[in-house]
Order: structure tokens, then sequence, then C-alpha cells
């Protein structure tokens, strides 16, 4: 099943991502440390995947997978 991501943001230490009309709330601390040092502009400077597996961070060469986002859930 393809999931799909249809937003993205985030506060200070959380990743707030909404999948296939479900909003998740994710802490950086777990998911990602370079997420959770990056700047305002960096965090949002993101590229979804055409097929929607992941999301990539160029500004900081961060990648994080939709498995790894929805394992991190669980």
């Amino acid at each position: 099943m393809l999931n799909h991501i249809e937003s993205i943001n985030f506060t200070k230490d959380t990743l707030l991502i909404k999948i296939d009309n479900k909003s998740h709330e994710l802490d950086l601390n777990v998911l990602s440390k370079p997420l959770l040092n990056a700047t305002a502009e960096e965090r949002l400077n993101y590229i979804i995947s055409p097929a929607n597996y992941g999301i990539h961070w160029p500004l900081i060469d961060e990648d994080i997978s939709i498995h790894k986002i929805l394992t991190t859930i669980k």
C-alpha cells in the first residue's frame, strides 16, 4: 500500500506529519538528530520523493523513509 504524505510541519523538537489523512507527532530526538539541530529554513526545505517513499532535506543532506516514519509511530 502506498502511503501519501499530505503535510509536514515542525515545532521546536517535533515533526508534525499527515499521512493518509492521519496526523502524527514524532519526537525529533528519536527520529533525526540532524533535523532536531536544523534551522527553520533547513527544515522547511524538503523534497517528498515522487513515489512517496521518503523525504529528503537537501540543505542538511538528511533522508527519512516513510517506512522509518511509520515504524517510529507504532
